[in-house]
């Protein structure tokens, strides 16, 4: 069996030589010397398998630095928000992994990734220094990674991904409205608030739709004599999985829709003051939610629900 070579220290850093599946020549510098050895014998047991007919050639050098230019031009605009793919790209994902050469990357890159996210500084130093992020944070960016990853097998730029182990989440209690009664106090307290807000909280709780496919709506996908609701955005997106659903429009929503039609013959469901539609920061979902909690005088947990708990008490309700 031929001697296996070995990286050999260079200036600064590590140089590896070997020959390719055509018997042709190739050298290429590494900073660091465990990052050779590892390439070093991939390539080497790739060419031995490339001469053997059991796989293919190996793909030409990218880093995942390339990579991530590609997914910000030609992916992250497609997203329904493109700016979370730029926040963690940019301010994580890149400036960890970057330099990295997509055929090198590791499990023992991504372990060395977690371990870095626990030890992150706290946005104010002064008070908790390296409480790191949370393990749904990590998650997230984990989750990106991999679709990062499996992009570049796409491509054609790596022919596999290596594994990925996330934090594992635990569930969170969450709130809901649990009875009748309660979702009565909250709707009538909504009466108060400009029109629409009531309408809006009703058909968040009786369809369980997202706040962005709600205030995405338009009165062309409300289908009164099929009582169904086609959610097909989220605002002026895809709606979060890309999918076209059809929700129905159950019997205790009917006729606030129906009444609500004829006094808003706007395209937009459920528009703002200027008739156009609402975006994520839009007061109903949080103001307009505070005074009505206020006014419905829950008592805990429900002091703190949200607009987003309308859809948990959908979801306890009318779901099996």
């Amino acid at each position: 069996m031929p001697k296996v070579a070995e990286p050999q220290r260079c200036r600064n850093g590590w140089r590896v030589r070997w020959l390719d599946a055509t018997g042709e020549r190739k050298s290429r510098m590494f900073k660091k010397h465990d990052d050779a050895k590892r390439f070093l014998r991939q390539q080497q047991v790739s060419a031995e398998r490339v001469k053997a007919g059991l796989e293919a050639p190996p793909p030409e050098p990218r880093t995942f630095g390339e990579l991530c230019d590609y997914w910000l031009e030609h992916e992250t605009p497609r997203k329904r928000s493109p700016k979370d793919d730029k926040s963690i790209i940019n301010a994580h994902l890149k400036p960890f992994f970057g330099h990295i050469e997509l055929t090198l990357l590791s499990a023992h890159h991504v372990d060395a990734y977690r371990q870095r996210c626990r030890t992150l500084p706290a946005p104010n130093k002064g008070r908790r220094k390296n409480v790191g992020l949370n393990d749904k944070t990590v998650h997230n960016h984990l989750t990106l990674l991999v679709a990062l990853l499996n992009k570049a097998v796409e491509l054609g730029w790596v022919y596999q991904v290596p594994r990925v182990r996330k934090p594992k989440l635990v569930q969170q209690d969450y709130r809901w409205l649990q009875t009748n009664k309660e979702i009565k106090k909250l709707l009538e307290a909504a009466q108060a608030e400009p029109d629409g807000v009531m309408e809006l909280y009703a058909t968040a709780i009786y369809t369980g739709m997202r706040a962005g496919e709600l205030l995405g709506l338009r009165w062309e996908d409300v289908n009164f004599e099929r009582r169904l609701i086609t959610v097909r955005r989220s605002y002026d997106k895809p709606t979060k999985n890309g999918d076209i659903r059809h929700v129905p429009i159950l019997t205790p929503l009917e006729p606030v829709l129906k009444e609500w039609r004829l006094r808003n013959p706007l395209e937009w469901v459920f528009p703002g003051q200027t008739g156009t539609m609402q975006g994520p920061s839009a007061r109903v979902l949080q103001e307009f939610m505070h005074r009505c909690r206020k006014v419905a005088k829950f008592k805990k947990p429900h002091q703190q629900i949200t607009f987003h708990d309308l859809r948990h008490t959908f979801a306890s309700h009318w779901v099996l």
